[in-house]
């Protein structure tokens, strides 16, 4: 198994591994055209499918500083079998309404592969890979790894071949260690690639292995290191954000929801000290109403 290692004049000193699930680290790996091979074992196991060829050149290569610490998208294009698009997003922060939000990229992918006068019909097949770092609400009840496309409500029947979606939820992978699914080995290895389990399936699994391997020289590289600490620091921010602003919203709900009250009981001719006890209003908040 490759280790990590980053020279000094004491000899060789280990180095943190970079954690997959930070979306540099995750673009770096699976992104660049020379991890080709990586990408196209990692898609064969969410597809189940086989790929014959796969095309990363449109996608970005990473290795620079950030010029700000905005947490922005960082998704990975991929042409597989000379005209499919699949477009695989890991999305690290939990965001409200998700489901538009891939449906949308999905509708701007798929209308950006045609040119004026061209015939609809050459539209190719357009695939969405969302990888979520949370569990999504609207999915609780299902498992981690879904497939969704465009189908007849009654009959069953799927209306176009040329929409899929894949939502893969990684918090729902804990506890499924025993269960024997290759796509499980990759997603252990995002999770946590110094796992048990990504252990004992390097030896059946050559691009599994590779990748850890390809991660263990991104990790080495002291570019990503220091892009990968913004990164951290971006969605440290971007969570607490996130936080606030649900705190925030919930607060002025209940303000909202205790003025409509207040409304109420003046009608009733309640007196305003008892209003305010109450809604926790002040008695001049009540009078303005």
């Amino acid at each position: 198994m490759y280790e990590p290692t980053n020279k000094t004049k004491e000899g060789k000193k280990e180095v943190k591994l970079l954690s997959p699930k930070l979306d540099v680290v995750f673009q770096a790996l699976f992104g660049e055209e020379k991890n080709e091979r990586i990408t196209k074992g990692f898609l064969e196991t969410i597809l189940k499918e086989k790929i014959e060829k796969i095309d990363l050149s449109k996608n970005p290569i990473l290795r620079r500083e950030f010029q700000d610490e905005k947490l922005g998208i960082l998704d990975i294009l991929a042409e597989i079998n000379g005209e499919e698009k699949v477009n695989i997003e890991l999305q690290i922060v939990e965001r409200k309404n998700i489901i538009e939000r891939i449906l949308y990229y999905w509708s701007r992918l798929y209308s950006r592969q045609i040119k004026k006068g061209e015939d609809y019909e050459n539209l190719p097949k357009t695939i969405i890979i969302l990888i979520a770092n949370f569990s999504i609400e609207k999915l609780e009840s299902l498992d981690y790894y879904t497939k969704w496309q465009i189908m007849e409500v009654n009959k069953k029947i799927i209306l176009t071949e040329k929409l899929e979606l894949y939502i893969i939820e990684l918090p729902k992978i804990i506890g499924k260690e025993e269960e024997q699914d290759k796509l499980l080995d990759w997603l252990y290895f995002i999770d946590n690639p110094k796992s048990e389990r990504v252990a004992n399936k390097m030896e059946e699994n050559k691009e599994l292995k590779e990748a850890l391997e390809e991660l263990g020289r991104i990790s080495e590289d002291e570019r990503m290191q220091r892009i990968a600490d913004l990164r951290e620091k971006a969605i440290l921010d971007e969570k607490a954000i996130y936080a606030k602003g649900i705190e925030v919203g919930e607060e002025k709900g209940i303000n909202r929801r205790n003025i409509e009250i207040a409304k109420e009981l003046i009608k009733e001719g309640m007196p305003k000290i008892k209003i305010s006890h109450i809604t926790g209003l002040t008695i001049e908040e009540i009078e303005k109403l």
